[in-house]
Order: structure tokens, then sequence, then C-alpha cells
């Protein structure tokens, strides 16, 4: 039997960062069927900021890396506040990691890393690890990193 999501973010000493209100027209969290949909979650912090910078000129790859695992943490917080307990997520599906860099960064799977790793402690590393893509591009207001994920449901 999988352990409980909620009880194993306590015995990891994780601190969920508040969930962002939508900055548009979309839905945080949407379920279809047995999966669970994610909207973008950037890297908020416990005191409600934005971690931001352009990996490759700003940051380096271990700041980006920090900056998803934070962009996980508030994906955890988005799920809890908008859909609730996460005990009820099987398992993680579906992971598009999208990194703020310079054209000439190459390493975003390294970056995007930092999420998955976060998503394999939370939920273990039979169920917290899944298909993925990491990309490079502009993002909004300069944050580092957004995920979006898909997860499957009991």
């Amino acid at each position: 039997m999988k352990q409980d999501t909620d009880l194993r973010i306590i015995e990891l000493g994780l601190i969920l960062p508040p969930a962002p209100k939508p900055a548009g027209v979309y839905k945080p969290v949407l379920v279809i069927d047995k999966f669970l949909y994610v909207s973008g979650q950037g890297p908020i912090l416990p005191d409600g900021t934005l971690m931001k910078g352009k990996v490759g000129a700003d940051l380096d790859t271990a700041a980006g890396k920090l900056g998803a695992r934070q962009a996980g943490l508030t994906m955890l917080s988005t799920i809890k506040t908008h859909f609730g307990e996460l005990k009820k997520i099987k398992r993680i599906v579906k992971v598009l990691g999208m990194v703020n860099s310079t054209p000439d960064f190459e390493s975003h799977p390294a970056v995007i890393n930092g999420f998955s790793e976060l998503m394999a402690e939370v939920f273990g590393e039979d169920y917290g690890v899944g298909v993925r893509s990491a990309v490079g591009m502009m993002l909004p207001t300069n944050i580092v990193v957004e995920v979006e994920a898909m997860f499957e449901l009991y």
C-alpha cells in the first residue's frame, strides 16, 4: 500500500508556499475521469514571492534546480487548495517543465530534475516519476521555471 502523501510531506519537513490565485482565465486544476491536470506552476516561496531570474545569465543550473523544486512545492499546495487531499493521487503521469533560460543554455533536464526529484521523494520512486519534457523559453514576470503536470487518481 502506498504511503499517505500528506503524512510524507510532514515527515520530509517540507513547507508548502501559499497556493497562487489564477493570473488569467484558466482553472488551477481540472479533473477529467481518473486524471488531475494542474496548470503551470511557478516557484513561489513561503512568503508568497516568486523566484525570478534567467538560468544561464542570472542563475546557474543549481539555482534553477532549486526553482524547479520550489515549483513542485507550489504545485502540491495548489492541489491541496483546489482539489483536496494528496492521498487521492495514485501517481504522476506527465510533466512539462519550462526553464527561463538564455538561448545558449543546454541543461534544461538538469534544472527540471529539481521538480522530478521532489515528486519521487513525496510519491515514491514507483509513483513519483512519470514521462517528462524539459524545454527552455522566456517565462512571464521573469520566473525561473514553470511546470505543469498530469496525475492519475485512485
